[in-house]
């Protein structure tokens, strides 16, 4: 976001292995911040901007891991952007055929990621008196999912749930909780798969329920994540902020 510094601080931009991600870490990047970025796919994290971690951050140990990681490097963390989550390699499929294991693998990576990187990070957070998290929901935390998968579905919602908890928890201390809710951003082969399936009949029908008439990229999530992120955000919290054109 052009005119924004963020010198200084520390954070910290989950799912950084490729499309929005990624984005969120260049544009902290640019901005001045030191950056840290994790992701399960070392090969993918060679492409962000920012010191590595491969880590996967579903597993409670492993997020507690990189935040004392992060503390012990730099003496602080400032800012959290969570990004990581998605469909993990999974299709719609009819609500009787989903198995325990597909379930779960969503709820994982989505929700349980984001909740242990925050219980590492509050301590910290609290002892700053200042601070910002921001996770990256969905359009499909708002409404049904274009997906067609109940997990993934399920889990933003969730995600937007445990956003707004945090607010309320987190808030008396100094520390700000939002979300970004992007709308269609064909920004990882699992989306861009979502987008070539639906043919030109259904890409055109989808381009024009937008009010744009254009599908979103990872550096408008970006821009967005940014903001939230800002000092002048500051009475800023509990807020979904949907980024999608206008689709909502």
């Amino acid at each position: 976001m052009a005119g924004v510094s963020f010198t200084g601080r520390v954070v910290l931009v989950t799912g950084a292995a490729q499309g929005i991600g990624c984005a969120i870490a260049a544009a902290f990047h640019a901005a001045g911040a030191r950056v840290h970025v994790a992701d399960r796919d070392s090969a993918g994290l060679e492409a962000a901007p920012g010191v590595p971690h491969v880590a996967d951050l579903a597993d409670r140990a492993a997020a507690h891991a990189l935040i004392a990681e992060i503390v012990a490097a730099d003496g602080r963390l400032d800012i959290l952007a969570l990004a990581a989550g998605g469909v993990v390699g999974q299709v719609g499929r009819p609500i009787e055929e989903i198995d325990e294991a597909s379930w779960h693998a969503i709820q994982a990576a989505n929700v349980e990621a984001a909740l242990w990187l925050v219980q590492a990070a509050t301590p910290h957070l609290k002892h700053a008196g200042h601070g910002r998290i921001i996770t990256i929901s969905s359009g499909a935390g708002l409404r049904p999912s274009l997906t067609g998968i109940q997990a993934y579905a399920a889990a933003k919602h969730a995600l937007v749930g445990l956003t707004r908890q945090l607010s309320f928890e987190l808030g008396p201390h100094g520390i700000t909780v939002n979300s970004v809710a992007p709308g269609f951003v064909p920004s990882n082969p699992a989306s861009r798969r979502q987008w070539e399936s639906y043919g030109p009949d259904g890409q055109a029908a989808l381009l024009r329920s937008i009010h744009m008439r254009r599908l979103g990229t990872p550096e408008d999530i970006a821009h967005a994540v940014l903001f939230l992120a800002a000092e002048a955000s500051g009475w800023i919290s509990g807020q979904i902020l949907s980024v999608d054109g206008g689709r909502s």
